[in-house]
């Protein structure tokens, strides 16, 4: 794009001023910077400001607002619906904004605006430390906390939302503030679930719970014994403690050693039992799973943040996503999953998967925007393949599982596992009671609707 006289002015002296890099459509560099995860997403920011330090925030955010640009939010850039993205946008890039400082001591930890799930797992572990991350060691921290956070640990630790002690956020105004319970509490009320409505978060702090050990037995069956795993699963997970979770997820046999090569690019039914615990407790949990007949057995302690990487696939791939929360899981309901499955895009990183809920999900704070609580599970259908031609098969396989799956739906959802599904899910995510209350604090903080690239709230 051509800018006019005065913005090339301001793009000289963001240039300069920057400590981080500044790249606009002609430069070289540009189509590197502007690629996220999803291949499916396509957009031309006006700028990008990879920024260095929150002073750097401030002037990328002052730049934008002298030119009117609305203002995307780049921090793992793992979104499937492309927020960190916007066409005609500043995208401002936290990436190179990734230091993580654990206070063993105040089992807490600050993390920066660009730091990833891996980087906060890798900087806790040695401690013995940890705190609900995502179910992928790729994914921006921003992100998924203020979206409300759900993970392996969540069962045992809580929302990562839960968890969120502060957060250093740059406004729309290019001002820094701080948001906890006691500083500007509604704001800080509003970053639990509101995502990145109401400004840049440039660090984040999160209490740490105590994790020596963790422990995994993650099994695959033939598709004709997935039904049956389900439900022991399920029976499990209902009798068990809070540390223990998981999920049930239909998946292409993976090249890995594990797995013989007759199953390799075939239907599976894998089952992962995570234990925030030892392996002797966790073994005992297992064993109905372990009693049924199995292909894949890889079972015993294992670092938490090892494990945070399993179920990662590369960026550059086309995502479509979708989830819906449910009231149960009764055995019709498992039935109607399982015979979805048969249509699942094989080979491909496509993924059906229910995860439990309940255990410190259930019993956390339920004044925050996270309706989805008290849902005991969730349908989680992720369509990741490669080629553009499988788009339209691959995206109504994603539909029919939530299709199949509606009937014992609660109507909520978990905004960071969808894509652009419309303002009425947008509300679904949020509470319909606390969406009022969400426009109030939008226009509080972004009355412009500055940052728009997200699921968005409107300021009233």
């Amino acid at each position: 794009m051509a800018f006019p006289s005065k913005a090339r002015t301001a793009l000289a002296g963001l240039r300069e001023d920057l400590a981080g890099e500044v790249f606009a459509p002609q430069d070289r560099g540009y189509d590197e910077a502007r690629a996220v995860f999803n291949a499916m997403i396509d957009r031309r920011p006006a700028v990008i400001a990879q920024c260095a330090n929150a002073t750097d925030v401030v002037r990328a955010v002052r730049f934008a607002r002298d030119l009117d640009l609305p203002i995307a939010v780049r921090g793992g850039g793992h979104s499937v619906a492309g927020s960190a993205l916007g066409d005609g946008a500043l995208v401002v890039d936290l990436r190179r904004m990734h230091e993580v400082t654990v206070d063993p001591a105040a089992e807490a930890v600050r993390i920066e605006g660009g730091a990833t799930i891996s980087r906060l797992d890798r900087a806790t572990q040695p401690y013995g430390l940890a705190t609900t991350g995502g179910r992928a060691s790729t994914t921006g921290v921003g992100g998924f906390v203020l979206g409300g956070g759900t993970g392996w640990l969540d069962r045992a630790f809580g929302l990562a939302v839960d968890n969120l002690l502060g957060v250093e956020l740059v406004t729309a105004d290019a001002e820094r503030v701080h948001a906890n319970a006691d500083e500007n509490p509604e704001l800080f009320w509003a970053l639990h679930g509101g995502g990145g409505n109401f400004g840049v978060a440039t660090a984040l702090t999160l209490e740490l719970h105590e994790l020596p050990v963790f422990s995994i037995a993650l099994l695959m069956y033939r598709p004709r014994f997935g039904p049956e795993a389900i439900r022991t699963f399920r029976e499990i997970v209902l009798g068990g403690p809070d540390e223990a979770g998981g999920a049930v997820l239909y998946v292409t046999g993976p090249p890995e050693a594990f797995v013989p090569p007759e199953l390799v690019g075939k239907l599976l039914c894998g089952l992962l039992l995570t234990y925030a615990g030892d392996e002797e407790s966790m073994r005992k949990l297992a064993e109905p799973l372990l009693a049924l007949p199995h292909e894949v057995e890889v079972a015993g302690a294992m670092p938490y943040a090892d494990v945070q990487c399993m179920l990662d696939f590369p960026a550059g791939l086309r995502n479509y996503w979708s989830a819906e929360y449910l009231t149960g899981l009764p055995d019709a309901l498992v039935d109607a999953f399982c015979a979805r499955a048969d249509g699942m895009p094989v080979p491909t990183g496509s993924q059906q998967i229910l995860f439990p809920q309940g255990g410190a999900i259930a019993s956390g704070p339920h004044e925050y925007p996270v309706p989805y609580r008290d849902a005991p599970w969730a349908a989680h259908p992720l369509g990741i393949w490669a080629d553009p031609a499988e788009d339209e098969g691959a995206i109504a396989w994603v539909r029919g599982v939530c299709a199949d799956v509606r009937p014992w739906s609660t109507g909520d959802v978990y905004l960071n596992f969808i894509g652009d599904e419309g303002p009425e899910r947008v509300r679904a995510g949020l509470g319909e009671g606390n969406t009022l209350r969400l426009e109030k604090v939008k226009r509080r903080y972004d009355p412009d609707n500055v940052f728009r690239f997200n699921h968005n709230i409107r300021p009233i």
